[in-house]
């Protein structure tokens, strides 16, 4: 487990990351499980940028957990599935 990460504890419904495997809690896929990412858009529907912030500290913490992985599928994994918005200039 990466030093400073704690077991985690899900509740029912929360679909929650257990580490070091990084599988959820709840469905046992790959986290963040299809429901999961309905959930995350859903609470961070109006703040993408937050999303992507949790995201990629998620990532962070997996490629030290799950260093044989390629990191390509792992930035697929955590935040590939994220939409884009329209780009401003």
């Amino acid at each position: 487990m990466t030093p400073g990460a704690k077991a985690s504890e899900s509740r029912p419904g929360e679909h929650a990351p257990v580490t070091p495997d990084w599988t959820c809690g709840s469905c046992g896929d790959d986290w963040p499980c299809a429901t999961k990412r309905r959930q995350l858009l859903d609470e961070y529907q109006v703040d993408r940028a937050s999303l992507s912030v949790y995201l990629g500290s998620c990532l962070a913490a997996a490629t030290q957990d799950l260093r044989a992985a390629p990191v390509s599928s792992l930035q697929d994994r955590f935040i590939g599935w994220v939409p884009r918005g329209p780009r401003t200039f």
